[in-house]
């Protein structure tokens, strides 16, 4: 019995949908309930928002286009001023083929949008239909000027016609609420995907002169790996795909059987092992890897990965190390000083306390809270930080580093009273 049914939808449309969107059928009936019948007005806007690869962006392009519902799709980091997105709205709306994407129609202001919307929405003879605009990584609106995302909100209203905007993020919508009022969206949330469904994503994609049981298995043992360190449908698939060929090769030589899971374990582990130390870096390319996999040295070791003289980290972990080394010798009275443009008039004093004598690098570095961190964090970086999930891994990811280097030191840590700081060594330790 299919899982998704609407009366104002054919149900084949319906099946070959559920068929694309695994794992995510709660959520496409619930849009498909709010949505409603094509002529039926829609609510304004809807918020959706989850973790990175949680599938809203696919759900969104597949669900529109198998339905075939007149839609505007536009990622919001490419389209990063104000005058370029309200351009690329009005072109795609103006346009029924990708062969009539040709000029740009000038657009200054949000009153000159709404009097070519209305027109495009005429001469497509869309009246009578919900249209819908999705803006992807819609959290780049706050950068834009003040009344462009409280006009999209409204913007069913401002045009007095049948459009929903569709707001896709990866943060809540309490860090987009503006200081004025504004009109609230209906939000919707997409969880992130669990080993299972992870592991029936996955599965899908078995090759066709293999076994779907044999893929199966292959997945589940690279689950169990990378499950721990890595939830990315994206990267998940990317390892799967480059991992596979080594998986299979005791099969190809006719050393082993598709049920022998030991054999085919063993000779698979140390490639998943060096593949661990690489999750996201993309260092080499697909077939540099593969050629890796084929060199006869020990598995432990890397030739033009971990072997490299200098990794490039993420952005913001280079930023974090500094805020939490800035954190770690600096003490909290002087944040103010440092790190606010205007913090008024400070009293010049000569009293040092007697511990402040002495330089504070030769004291060690101070535990400090994750808020100050985050406080420095976003006075250092010049651009507006978004607190997303991306954000607190990386300084999961620090704070494990350190760890693993103090036990490698035979250090005691304290339990629960241990408390997070940056030493001028570790953060050598990380550059090198």
């Amino acid at each position: 019995m299919p899982n998704l049914e609407h009366p104002a939808y054919p149900a084949a449309a319906l099946l070959h949908l559920e068929s694309l969107v695994p794992c995510r059928e709660s959520q496409v009936s619930l849009l498909l309930s709010i949505f409603g019948e094509r002529q039926q007005f829609s609510f304004p806007s809807i918020f959706i928002y989850g973790h990175t690869s949680s599938g809203k962006t696919y759900v969104m392009q597949t669900l529109l286009n198998t339905l075939q519902l007149p839609h505007v799709f536009v990622n919001c980091v490419e389209y990063f001023t104000s005058q370029l997105l309200l351009e690329e709205i009005l072109l795609q709306l103006q346009s029924s083929s990708e062969a009539e994407l040709t000029s740009r129609v000038p657009c200054d202001c949000f009153n000159d949008f709404v009097r070519l919307f209305k027109q495009a929405v005429v001469s497509r003879e869309l009246q009578d239909q919900t249209l819908y605009i999705v803006l992807d990584r819609a959290e780049q609106l706050r950068e834009m000027e003040a009344n462009i995302l409280p006009a999209f909100l409204r913007l069913q209203e401002l045009t007095d016609s049948n459009v929903t905007v569709v707001l896709l993020s990866e943060i809540v919508w309490e860090l987009f609420r503006p200081n004025v009022g504004c009109f609230d969206p209906l939000t919707l949330y997409f969880p992130d995907y669990s080993i299972g469904h992870l592991q029936k994503i996955l599965s899908q994609n078995h090759p066709p002169e293999y076994t779907a049981d044999f893929y199966a298995a292959y997945i589940n043992i690279l689950l169990g790996v990378f499950y721990m360190v890595c939830r990315d449908l994206k990267e998940l698939r990317h390892l799967a795909a480059l991992n596979f060929s080594k998986y299979c090769e005791p099969v190809v030589r006719g050393e082993a059987n598709e049920r022998d899971t030991r054999k085919l374990w063993k000779n698979i582990e140390p490639h998943l092992k060096k593949a661990m130390q690489t999750v996201y870096l993309r260092e080499i390319s697909s077939s540099q890897w593969e050629r890796l996999q084929q060199d006869d040295g020990e598995p432990g070791q890397l030739k033009g990965l971990s072997a490299h003289t200098h990794v490039e980290l993420p952005y913001y972990s280079k930023f974090l190390l500094i805020a939490a080394y800035l954190a770690s010798y600096n003490p909290v009275r002087t944040d103010k000083r440092f790190f606010l443009k205007h913090h008024g008039k400070i009293r010049k004093t000569n009293f040092l306390k007697k511990h402040e004598k002495t330089s504070n690098h030769l004291l060690g570095p101070k535990p400090f809270p994750l808020d100050r961190l985050l406080a420095i964090l976003y006075s250092i970086v010049d651009n507006r930080v978004a607190p997303t999930a991306n954000i607190f891994s990386q300084i999961s990811s620090l704070v494990t580093l350190q760890l693993l280097s103090m036990v490698g030191q035979n250090d005691q840590l304290d339990g629960p009273r241990y408390k997070c700081t940056v030493s001028l060594d570790f953060i050598r330790a990380i550059a090198r």
